[in-house]
């Protein structure tokens, strides 16, 4: 057994978590919604709207963290936890005319969705291009 782990590795002692770049900041009431359109009117904003009990949603926000890159490290990503502010998740859905659906990504800009996608989509989404 020493000499596979010498081989290869003892995956539980060398794994080395990774740090996101992502800029997560928790979406947690109405007023960070009304912040949120009066930024987009400088710079996009996303939405990442998350739950935490769906492995879909989890699998899709592992990719999403691992898509990000130094060049993103700026970019404002708020997070929202769905179970938790189900009432604030239908008014996002309601102010920018996206139909809910979890996981989500939404990018606002000047006061509006100008790019939407949910579940494995949300990959497709290059935050670059905003």
């Amino acid at each position: 057994m020493g000499i596979l782990k010498s081989l290869f590795g003892n995956s539980s002692s060398e794994k080395k978590e990774e740090k996101s770049l992502v800029n997560w900041l928790p979406l947690r009431s109405m007023d960070q919604l009304k912040e949120i359109e009066i930024l987009s009117k400088k710079e996009p904003i996303a939405i990442f709207k998350h739950s935490t009990r769906c492995g879909i949603s989890r699998m899709v926000i592992q990719r999403f963290e691992s898509s990000f890159d130094e060049s993103l490290k700026d970019f404002k990503v708020y997070y929202l936890d769905l179970l938790n502010y189900r009432e604030l998740s239908n008014e996002i859905g309601y102010k920018f005319q996206v139909l809910h659906q979890s996981p989500q990504l939404m990018i606002i800009k000047r006061g509006v969705a100008v790019a939407y996608a949910s579940h494995y989509d949300i990959t497709n989404i290059n935050l670059k291009t905003f």
